[in-house]
């Protein structure tokens, strides 16, 4: 463990700008859950309403969790804000411990270290403090959040440790999954993986009454099994540091099995001669992009038919609510309920593509950290035939990503109303109508990599955490029309018209073609 105390601080000064925009924005949202839910649901009739509606379809189960009591502001927090507010910090919980252990030895700065006084261990102990201590903060301001917004202070902070307590157990899973790959990026798809398996079980245990107990495995329910404000089950606590504690032994024993720098999968050899398509920037670029891709493209198309199959029970819920309804479709656009869910599902599709994009764009500050840019750029390749060959990926791969999402949400819900030729067709046509808005957050994260290469990757995160938190939650909140304006996907049109859709692809060109002019001017490293 020597120079666990000094690998800390050093996490914490290269985190002092992604991880206080992580604690804040994870920290301070679920609090204006009491103000949305006590103007939008004024009376006791309603709230009554609501509560049973949403109790009663599997439909919203698999979205937001069992809603066990939403006849209070704390009930309906816990219940619209749990499942996702886990679901981001067990994300900011995997980028962190990988990015500390997996990409410090990726990129030989750990080796470097390692070779002054520190103990073999000390990385992996600074990675794990310094995210727990993360997810602990976020905790405490959920719960005091909360409290200070005039609900139970008990159950508040119940609810933000339970929270806190799923972002534990997925730092010890990155742990793990940091010492079987020999990059970060390899190692950051296997702890999503296990991530999206956890979606899954709670999906199908929250929906299904006979496998309620599904629920139970995955890390993602327990803020809601903890029940609070309802039963408040503090023993429900123990399930994620027992959880930590055991996975995050597994990877200390892990960890002196291993070469440094060297994963526990063995390494295929490769082909004695490179195939011909890698002769070139494109090639190689497929060659690095392909992995995420694929994986992104199967997660696309199993949630998107999960969602178009649910889309009919969505009726049940909202159908009760004036203003949840008149929520609903100033998220999507559309009249009919239905279609304005389908449309709000396939915004949501739309920035997790701009996700992926944002991811594939980075690509490239990555490839020019770890100087493998510089002896492709001295070989012949051109500085546009390089960079335009990664933009190929961060522009063409959102488009398959919503064409799948199209394809599964109209598969899915024409097979359920037996008219799938209309509904593959609608579906598409809403999702594609994200892709301009997925361009230009892309585009914004090519212009920081080609001006400001320095706070490229702090700067694009903080771009798409901005986006992410007005196009989620402005209209919960009803913010002010010029606060939903900062986000492009705001301007996608409610049908397909394509006026805004060429205004939103102009500012995407525009921001590509600042982005490819300031790489050519400045320089590399």
């Amino acid at each position: 463990m020597t120079g666990t105390w000094s690998l800390i601080r050093l996490a914490l000064r290269r985190d002092r700008v992604i991880l206080p925009i992580w604690i804040v924005l994870l920290g301070l949202i679920p609090m204006s859950g009491i103000t949305a839910y006590e103007e939008l649901f004024p009376d006791e009739a309603s709230r009554a309403a609501l509560s049973a509606g949403a109790g009663s379809n599997p439909a919203i189960a698999v979205l937001f969790g069992p809603a066990y009591d939403l006849t209070t502001a704390g009930g309906f927090t816990a219940w619209r804000f749990g499942m996702f507010t886990a679901l981001f910090i067990a994300l900011m919980a995997i980028f962190t411990v990988t990015r500390h252990t997996r990409a410090e030895e990726d990129s030989g700065r750990l080796e470097l270290l390692g070779s002054a006084v520190v103990g073999r261990h000390a990385a992996l102990t600074a990675a794990l403090a310094v995210t727990s201590g993360a997810a602990l903060v976020i905790g405490v301001l959920i719960g005091a959040g909360l409290t200070g917004a005039g609900v139970a202070a008990g159950p508040s902070f119940l609810f933000g440790m339970s929270i806190a307590g799923t972002g534990i157990a997925f730092a010890a899973v990155s742990a793990v999954t940091a010492q079987f790959t020999e990059y970060a990026r390899s190692a950051n798809g296997m702890a999503t993986a296990v991530l999206g398996l956890t979606f899954l079980l709670r999906g199908v245990g929250d929906s299904t009454v006979s496998l309620t107990w599904l629920s139970w495995l995955s890390p993602l329910a327990w803020p809601q099994l903890a029940k609070p404000y309802v039963e408040d089950r503090w023993w429900v606590l123990v399930l994620p540091v027992a959880t930590a504690l055991v996975i995050g032994a597994v990877a200390y024993a892990l960890t002196p099995r291993r070469d440094l720098g060297a994963g526990l999968l063995p390494q295929r050899l490769g082909p004695p001669s490179a195939a011909a398509s890698l002769g070139g920037p494109l090639g190689l670029a497929a060659r690095l992009q392909r992995g995420g891709l694929i994986g992104w493209a199967i997660g696309f198309a199993a949630t998107s038919a999960i969602f178009g199959s649910i889309a009919n029970g969505i009726t049940d819920l909202f159908g009760s609510s004036g203003q949840m309804t008149e929520i609903l479709t100033r998220m999507g656009g559309a009249q009919a309920l239905v279609d304005s869910f389908l449309a709000s599902m396939a915004g949501m599709f739309g920035i997790l593509a701009a996700v992926y994009g944002v991811q594939a764009v980075l690509r490239m500050r990555a490839e020019e950290t770890t100087v493998r840019a510089e002896p492709v750029l001295a070989a012949g390749a051109s500085r546009l035939g390089w960079s335009g060959a990664h933009l190929v990926f961060a522009l063409g791969g959102p488009a398959l990503l919503l064409v799948l999402a199209g394809l599964g949400m109209g598969v899915g819900h024409g097979l359920r109303t037996d008219d799938l030729g209309t509904q593959v067709g609608h579906a598409l046509e809403i999702s594609l109508a994200q892709l301009p808005a997925v361009w230009i957050v892309a585009g914004a994260a090519a212009l920081l990599f080609g001006v400001a290469p320095s706070v490229s990757v702090p700067g694009a995160w903080a771009v798409l955490a901005v986006v992410v938190l007005v196009t989620m939650f402005g209209p919960v909140l009803q913010v002010d029309q010029w606060v939903m304006d900062i986000s492009p996907f705001s301007h996608v049109p409610k049908s397909w018209e394509a006026g805004p859709l060429l205004g939103l692809t102009a500012v995407a060109a525009v921001l590509l073609a600042a982005a490819l002019t300031g790489f050519r001017r400045r320089d590399i490293g």
